[in-house]
């Protein structure tokens, strides 16, 4: 038995070690990079001479996310075109390595084909809407076999950005909600906080969800509802807080987009310090968001915390 068990135990090692086929060579120093390094600068200064050059005339680029099966590519002239219009538009371009990735070259048996994989990412500020690119994007190229023209650009990139990029562009205003200056959320927001200041803490509980969020720009991570409260009990251990005063008057922003329910609100805190009676006055804004059934689900805070250090 013990016999058969190692027999077994051999001919699946052996199985496993006969699948292995090598298929070519992985370099991280290679030609083909250099080459798209380049490349890459040729773009980001839109260097016609030079494009035309690395492009081979047959050139496509693709979308590698497509789930289109009939994708005809962008062709060499057009791709220019995008490298002149990117010039001409976005401010601050550059595309540099996703540290710590690094490109690959690989130069497969199999076919005869050289290609160069790389992590990199995209930075540039449009320069009609202010919109901010910043991301990863990974491409594949397939190089001619001396590494000294691209045949090919499969391109993977997150489009939902250039998306908001032209929705922002001139022209192209859109209403997303409505705002009140009145309106029950904000008299939550209004009961809550007074509720709280006179020590009726169930009440003032009672309009948040179970699980609401805290987040303080203050503390290092989010807080739930007991948590914020044992932050608030070690401050008030030290300051007597005198008067909760509103500025202005809260907004309640309902938005169209994700159908969204804010009110922002903006307080001054008058604070007066137990041990020696000094007096403070903290400002503070507070962002409240809404579920559906009216309960506040998300509060963000922002002060300065070290006006009461």
């Amino acid at each position: 038995m013990k016999n058969i068990i190692y027999l077994l135990s051999f001919l699946f090692v052996f199985s496993i070690n006969a699948q292995k086929n090598k298929n070519g060579t992985v370099y991280d120093e290679h030609p083909g990079i250099e080459l798209i390094n380049s490349f890459n600068q040729a773009f980001i200064s839109a260097d016609m001479d030079k494009l035309d050059l690395m492009l081979d005339d047959s050139f496509k680029a693709y979308n590698g996310l497509s789930s289109d099966k009939d994708q005809e590519g962008t062709p060499k002239q057009n791709f220019m075109g995008q490298s002149n219009w990117w010039k001409n538009n976005i401010n601050y371009l550059k595309i540099t390595n996703n540290d710590p990735a690094y490109p690959d070259a690989v130069e497969y048996k199999k076919g005869d084909q050289v290609w160069v994989q790389t992590w990199e990412r995209i930075y540039g500020v449009n320069k009609q809407t202010g919109f901010k690119f910043d991301m990863p994007i990974h491409r594949l190229y397939r190089l001619t076999k001396d590494a000294s023209k691209i045949l090919a650009l499969v391109d993977y990139t997150d489009r939902r950005v250039y998306q908001r990029m032209w929705e922002a562009w001139p022209g192209n205003d859109r209403k997303n909600g409505t705002i009140y200056m009145n309106h029950e959320n904000i008299n939550s927001v209004r009961k809550a906080f007074y509720a709280y200041v006179n020590g009726d803490v169930e009440t003032s509980n009672s309009y948040f969800s179970e699980n609401a969020v805290f987040e303080d720009i203050n503390e290092p991570a989010p807080m739930n509802l007991d948590q914020i409260l044992e932050r608030d009990n070690k401050i008030f251990s030290e300051w007597d807080l005198t008067s909760l005063d509103e500025v202005g008057y809260p907004d309640y922003l309902e938005y169209d987009w994700w159908e969204s329910k804010v009110v922002l609100s903006w307080w001054k805190l008058r604070m007066e310090r137990k041990s020696d009676g000094k007096k403070q006055t903290v400002p503070v804004h507070i962002s409240d968001s809404f579920d559906e059934s009216g309960k506040i689900n998300n509060r963000t805070i922002y002060w300065n915390k070290t006006l009461l250090d």
